[in-house]
């Protein structure tokens, strides 16, 4: 079976990470997959949304411990290959023209943890979890700090990271990490449903909105302003090229 299941309902893409026997921990072959995964559904024609999920019983375990045996100093080039497609993994569903939701169907760990608060939407099972184990392995929650740090206040990201404790769908959801709880058997359906509401919505129109939405977000309020007055004075151009 391929690391990534990729199916279609209508015009919305449905991704789903697929080692179960590894809870879909992210090796080298899988965040590869998923990183062109989700860069193809942006530049299909036919999709308008994307969903993210993980094959039970777990969203994604983070990154696959048993590949660390590989990534010492000595080879260093596969060293910085691994930190940069963690990177661009990280990153990507906020550069992407499309909406993504995430169905966090289980466990988040760390890279998964990432992935699961990374989209523009998140629907969390109550029976899930999100966390960031790295302390206590040792090392740093490094890369996926950049988006936890902009998803809460810096208390609760740093509980998170400092303590490693992993926190219940409830407490995720008074954090603002997701945006629904819901039952394990509504997951996909609530998932879905956000997916082909904003699948409906103009192409152009969702892309700026993500655009200006992302700058917004990081720029001091007048420059987040003048970003805003931008936007709205290409949106004059919108109606006429349909």
């Amino acid at each position: 079976m391929p690391d990534l299941l990729i199916e279609n309902d209508g015009a919305v893409r449905i991704l789903t990470m697929n080692r179960p026997e590894k809870r879909n921990a992210l090796n080298m072959a899988l965040s590869e997959a998923l990183l062109d995964g989700l860069r193809d559904a942006d530049s299909a024609s036919d999709v308008r949304a994307i969903v993210l999920t993980g094959a039970e019983p777990a969203f994604c375990a983070g990154a696959d411990l048993s590949e660390f045996a590989v990534l010492t100093p000595d080879n260093e080039a596969l060293v910085e290959r691994r930190a940069t497609l963690t990177m661009e993994l990280q990153g990507v569903c906020a550069k992407l023209s499309k909406p993504v939701v995430t169905a966090v169907n289980g466990a988040a760990m760390g890279g998964g943890a990432g992935l699961a608060i990374g989209g523009d939407i998140a629907v969390m099972s109550e029976t899930a979890k999100i966390g960031y184990p790295e302390v206590k392995r040792g090392i740093v929650a490094a890369v996926v700090m950049a988006n936890l740090v902009r998803q809460v206040g810096r208390k609760a990201a740093f509980e998170l990271v400092g303590t490693g404790e992993p926190v219940d769908a409830a407490r995720a959801f008074v954090l603002g990490l997701v945006n629904r709880v819901v039952s394990p058997d509504k997951l996909m359906a609530t998932a879905l449903q956000f997916a082909h509401v904003m699948a409906v919505v103009d192409p152009q129109s969702m892309a700026a909105t993500k655009e200006l939405f992302y700058r917004a977000a990081d720029l001091p309020f007048d420059e987040a302003l003048e970003a805003g007055r931008d936007i709205n004075q290409r949106m004059r151009s919108f109606s006429k090229s349909k």
